[in-house]
C-alpha cells in the first residue's frame, strides 16, 4: 500500500490534519521485525502559538529543533523519563507543528508486540495510550527525525475512512499546564474503539 506523501504531511491545518490521520496505518520495521496498526486516537499541536506545544513561544532546543523541520519526519522524545512517544511533525519548515499519535488497534506482528509489552494475550492497553504503543512498535529515540517515507517507520493509506460522526474531538490528555488551551478539544479519537486511551466516551 502507498505511504503517505509529504504532501500529505505539509498541509498547514494540523487539526485536520490530525483527524485524516485516523484509520491511516502506522508500522515500524526494526531488526526485521514489522509491526504496526491502525491509527485510532491522536492529538494535535499547533506550534509556536500553542501552549501546549513543546514550540510554544518559539521555544527552540536540541530536542524541539526536529519540529521545525519540514513535514514529514517523526518526532519521538521520553516523556516523565520512563515512556517514549511518538509524534509526526508536520507544515513546512520552520512551522513546529506536530500530531502526537495516542493509540493504535494492532493489526500487524502481534506477537513481536506481546514480547515487547511483556504480556501473555492481545488486550486493548497493549497500544492504547502513546506510551503503549511506541513500545508495542519498539520506538524509541533511535527512532527519532526518521523520514517518514523511509523504511524503518512510516505511514501508509489502506483505505479506511471513519464518517464524521464516528469521530470524537475533546480535549487533550495531560496538557493542564497550557492553561486555557488545556480545554482545546484537538484530541481526536474513534468512537468506541477498545485501543484508545482513557479518558474515552
Amino acid at each position: 500500500m502507498p505511504k503517505l506523501p509529504y504532501s500529505f504531511y505539509q498541509q498547514e491545518d494540523v487539526t485536520s490534519l490530525a483527524v485524516q490521520l485516523l484509520g491511516k496505518q502506522l508500522f515500524t520495521l526494526i531488526d526485521g521485525q514489522l509491526t504496526g496498526g491502525t491509527i485510532v486516537e491522536t492529538e494535535a499541536y499547533n506550534g509556536i502559538i500553542d501552549k501546549a506545544s513543546h514550540a510554544y513561544n518559539g521555544r527552540f532546543t536540541p530536542r524541539t529543533s526536529t519540529m521545525y523541520e519540514d513535514g514529514g519526519i517523526s518526532y519521538v522524545y521520553l516523556c516523565y523519563g520512563i515512556h517514549h512517544l511518538f509524534n509526526v511533525v508536520t507544515n513546512t519548515k520552520d512551522n513546529p507543528h506536530a500530531v502526537l499519535i495516542r493509540g493504535i488497534e494492532p493489526t500487524e506482528g502481534l506477537s513481536t508486540m506481546l514480547v515487547r509489552r511483556n504480556m501473555q494475550s492481545i488486550a486493548p492497553r497493549i497500544t492504547a495510550g502513546p506510551g503503549a504503543l511506541a513500545k508495542a512498535l519498539g520506538i524509541d529515540k533511535n527512532l527519532n527525525a526518521k523520514d517518514l517515507l523511509g523504511d524503518e517507520i512510516w505511514i501508509e493509506d489502506n483505505g479506511i475512512h471513519f464518517k464524521s460522526e464516528q469521530i470524537i474531538a475533546s480535549p487533550r490528555v495531560g496538557v493542564d499546564y497550557a492553561e486555557d488551551h488545556a480545554l482545546l478539544p484537538w484530541r481526536f479519537y474513534i468512537k468506541g474503539n477498545k485501543f484508545v486511551s482513557k479518558p474515552n466516551s
